[in-house]
């Protein structure tokens, strides 16, 4: 091979970037049809007809790589709500509506992704990390488009990051109901009812917190 590290006019760098989506892709087909337990070494290597040298070349170990497919497919739905957000204009209804529906739908368009991100994240203990640390994660965007949007008093921080988790975390556990069969609605009713809850909760948290401020603020008796 020349020095240069080019083989058939392709540079080192961008076979290994070639390599590596190769693997990541045969891990997600793996992990989102047949389960972690099918999502071995050899079996990503053998579906991504490399061998095992090259998988090592770009992941320490499996748990790795399936952190790599846990990240990327998150990171894609999360651009996704983003993206949706920015043009939703201003209604406080359109944009619950734009942002978790673009969420639910960049998680559930490929079942594999549904499975990776929804089942599979539950029952793998570096899944069930990287998932703990995704919604955290997602809290501090909540928390964030919270305060932007109702404006709460400083005081009232514990109360927005709380409203929150309540939040993120009821939309992680209502698609793996709603995935696993345990609720009825359809896509548009579940999107729908959803976004109605999520504003509602933000401005009963915004009521109360400034109902506390203003008692804060009253002499007392």
């Amino acid at each position: 091979m020349p020095a240069s590290g080019v083989y058939r006019g392709v540079p080192a760098a961008e076979r290994q970037a070639a390599r590596r989506r190769r693997l990541l892709d045969a891990a997600l087909d793996l992990l989102g049809t047949e389960g972690a337990q099918a999502t071995t070494v050899r079996a990503v290597c053998r579906r991504a007809q490399l061998t095992p040298r090259f998988f090592y070349e770009s992941f320490e170990d499996l748990d790795a790589l399936l952190v790599a497919v846990f990240d990327e497919v998150v990171q894609a739905a999360t651009a996704r709500m983003l993206e949706a957000l920015g043009v939703a204009g201003a209604d406080q209804d359109a944009r619950a509506r734009a942002a978790i529906g673009a969420f639910v739908d960049a998680l559930t368009e490929d079942p594999r992704v549904a499975r990776v991100v929804c089942l599979e994240a539950l029952g793998s203990e570096p899944l069930m990390r990287r998932r703990l640390a995704v919604v955290r994660s997602m809290t501090q965007l909540v928390a964030e488009h919270a305060r932007a949007e109702f404006r709460p008093p400083p005081d009232a921080e514990p109360l927005v990051d709380l409203t929150a988790t309540v939040l993120v975390g009821g939309l992680a556990e209502v698609l793996i109901s709603w995935l696993d069969g345990g609720l009825r609605q359809d896509r548009d009713q579940l999107v729908d009812d959803f976004a109605a809850l999520f504003v509602a909760t933000g401005a009963a948290a915004a009521d109360v917190a400034v109902r506390r401020a203003r008692a804060k603020r009253l002499p007392s008796p």
